[in-house]
């Protein structure tokens, strides 16, 4: 990961805890980022170590208000009832050229939430608890026109009730006396979203009354391959499939992805698409991510009642796994 100073620390999914000793921030639908303020310049980091500082212009004014400072956040783009638009921040998030980044900044401006510090005045803050930190965060009174620094609630079922109420995302709980694990997928910080929603990766799709009647839908093996999780045919409406077809029709193969069949007359083994599904398949090279609401999953890991949310293009199929 060239020149990003450190990976994110993520959460695992899970029920909100319960217990003493956590504290409970909201789960923000954005994509998040890095910011590095020495040097006395802004640069920012996605969490693929990809530079993104040249995308949102409006947070370099960050850097005069505080100096040699790590951030760890996450980017959004509120809409006028206050609630992040994932769809709006799609058009922010790749862009690099400086006009056009100016441009959208004036008309689709972002805010930067902003949650953690893991370097201040020089010093690496990594051993130092969540409580620490945080406090460090606060006394640092980081706010503008486009960073804030959301708050921290003790109770978890009120910070719950009040995402729901906001219509936000969910909410990530975290334990005051852990520290900071860069690139680790840490228990000590739980996420629990109001939906069940997970992230995977289109190996292709069938055609059905339109163009594509349901993407087929799978997690990345070590060796490469995917594992089938299910069709989804839910949530895709003309616009979305215009999207789906200008992105997938140039990624078409001739082979599948996915883990090869060869059960018992010619059925499916474990992982594999059913031959119902296959049929007619138009099969694709797996890069392209989406992130589908689902009901439950079978004892196969087969998603029920699937439906799509949106694309992910924050995301690489390395990054997906069946953690959410």
């Amino acid at each position: 990961m060239p020149g990003a100073p450190v990976k994110p620390m993520l959460a695992v999914t899970g029920e909100l805890p319960s217990a003493a000793g956590w504290g409970y921030e909201f789960k923000w639908d954005g994509v998040r980022a890095l910011a590095d303020t020495s040097g006395g310049r802004l640069t920012m980091w996605a969490r693929s170590g990809v530079e993104i500082t040249a995308a949102y212009p409006e947070l370099a004014a960050l850097s005069g208000q505080v100096t040699d400072v790590l951030l760890d956040g996450e980017v959004v783009v509120l809409g006028e009832d206050g609630v992040p638009s994932f769809t709006a921040l799609a058009e922010r998030m790749h862009v690099r050229q400086l006009a056009k980044a100016a441009r959208l900044a004036a008309s689709m401006p972002v805010t930067y939430m902003i949650f953690d510090v893991l370097r201040l005045r020089g010093a690496d803050l990594y051993r130092w608890s969540y409580r620490q930190r945080r406090r460090a965060l606060d006394e640092l009174e980081l706010g503008g026109p486009n960073w804030t620094v959301p708050p921290v609630f003790p109770d978890g079922p009120a910070t719950w009730a009040a995402a729901g109420e906001n219509g936000l995302e969910g909410v990530v709980a975290k334990r005051l006396d852990s520290t900071y694990h860069p690139g680790v997928r840490s228990p000590d910080w739980v996420k629990t979203k109001l939906e069940t929603t997970a992230d995977f990766v289109v190996g292709g799709w069938r055609p059905g009354v339109r163009r594509i009647g349901g993407l087929l839908v799978g997690v990345p093996r070590p060796d490469g391959r995917l594992e089938f999780r299910g069709r989804v045919g839910g949530g895709i409406g003309a616009a979305m499939e215009r999207e789906l077809l200008r992105i997938l029709a140039p990624l078409r193969t001739p082979e599948s992805p996915f883990v090869p069949g060869g059960g018992p007359a010619g059925g499916s083994t474990r992982g594999s698409v059913p031959r119902e599904d296959a049929r007619g398949a138009n099969w694709v090279t797996p890069r392209v991510v989406v992130e589908v609401k689902y009901g439950q999953r079978t004892p196969d890991g087969r998603l029920r009642f699937p439906r799509l949310l949106r694309l992910r293009p924050d995301k690489s199929p390395d990054e997906v796994d069946d953690a959410g």
